[in-house]
């Protein structure tokens, strides 16, 4: 058994080695390609919809599960001009509706993406998505559905005028803690000193709600630990989950190499020092579940632990592990999809009632920019356990 070790969670330590195909193999060891994960649905884009980006899901009273993603119109940057769209399952995720349903549109200036999808524990279902009105402007809002998703409320801005900026959050990162706070992970990027240019490098820190989002208060920035030399890394697209003692892990994408990670003791006000980790990792974001039958933690990332030269940097592939002792050390590391020019990120996870979804963009850098195109995976959990 093959198990990445991470000692108080936040702690370097040795790893055992990691062995990856190169890109020149033929031969594939992922899972899509040796018929343990199904690709259940797949968003390629075309002449009308250039992009199909990241999304979330939310299961229904009635059995069925709905995928939310952002459908570009207008071009396949981030700025370009989308609104939301839907795909229905009736099969526990084994297939989907052939047709987008509009879930909500454009209220942004340029767009709206980045979709979070909760189950709240009044009932309701809370949609989540980022407002994108400029490189200045790019806030989170709220809207509630108490008719399981047939319509929503009018949005509710978390983020006041007074504290405008471009706050980040990735799809499926919203929680709600066992006392009933919410809570979202922002990664504020502040323009660079003296210059009105975009700063790569951002501040980690959550808004979280008592109320079931009627108000909203700000946490602190973390700190990040300095490393040896002048150059330090950025931290980008944060991710949280909730730990069984009731302690907030965070996790940052960087350009250091590996996912960087702190804890909060106090529901996600203040967070301790932003430290390395041995989740390796090119510059691209990790997704981290709690499995509901089995109490353990899900990762998804992409493992470059041991990767071959030529595919580092490169969001490929796209991996899966899980821990039993809450991040401290992961185990059953395997990889999902494994395509030397594949470009798997922005996950979202759902969990069936013997399997978990993962919705993820899934392009291939040689047809398009690899986030053009999103995909629905289906893996079962005897095959993440390893029993099959």
């Amino acid at each position: 058994m093959r198990v990445l070790k991470l000692p108080g969670i936040i702690m370097l330590a040795g790893l055992l080695p990691v062995t990856f195909l190169s890109a020149d193999e033929k031969a594939s060891s992922s899972l899509a390609e040796n018929g343990k994960a199904k690709r259940a649905l797949q968003l390629p884009p075309a002449n009308d919809n250039p992009r199909n980006s990241e999304g979330d899901f939310i299961t229904l009273q009635d059995g069925r599960i709905l995928f939310v993603y952002t459908h570009f119109t207008g071009g396949a940057a981030d700025h370009s001009s989308a609104y939301l769209a839907g795909r229905y399952s009736a099969d526990g995720g084994k297939t989907w509706t052939d047709q987008d349903k509009l879930i909500m549109e454009n209220d942004g200036q340029q767009n709206i993406m980045s979709v979070s999808l909760l189950r709240l524990q009044d009932g309701s279902i809370a949609l989540f998505y980022l407002r994108k009105n400029s490189i200045h402007d790019l806030r989170p809002v709220m809207r509630i559905s108490r008719d399981e998703g047939e319509t929503w409320s009018e949005a509710t801005e978390i983020i006041p005028e007074s504290e405008v900026g471009y706050y980040v959050m990735n799809n499926d990162r919203v929680i709600q803690l066992k006392n009933g706070r919410l809570v979202l992970p922002l990664a504020l990027h502040e323009n660079l000193p003296g210059s009105n240019r975009f700063n790569p490098n951002a501040r980690f820190l959550c808004y979280y709600s008592d109320d079931g989002g009627k108000s909203w208060s700000r946490g602190e920035a973390a700190e990040v630990e300095t490393q040896p030399g002048k150059k330090q890394p950025y931290m980008q697209e944060p991710g949280i989950v909730e730990l069984k003692d009731g302690t907030i892990m965070g996790f940052c994408r960087t350009n250091g190499g590996s996912q960087y990670v702190a804890t909060s003791k106090d529901g996600g006000k203040t967070f301790s020092t932003l430290k390395p980790s041995n989740i390796i990792s090119p510059v691209s974001p990790a997704s981290i579940e709690r499995i509901p039958s089995t109490g353990d933690l899900l990762l998804v990332w992409n493992n470059h632990q041991g990767i071959s030269p030529e595919l580092r940097g490169k969001r490929t592939p796209l991996t899966v592990a899980i821990s039993k002792d809450e991040g401290q050390t992961w185990q059953q590391i395997q990889n999902v999809e494994d395509n030397p020019n594949g470009w798997y990120c922005y996950t979202a996870i759902e969990f069936t009632k013997d399997g978990v979804l993962l919705g993820h963009c899934a392009g291939d850098r040689t047809k398009n920019n690899g986030l053009a195109e999103s995909q629905i995976t289906l893996i079962p959990l005897s095959v993440i356990y390893g029993k099959e």
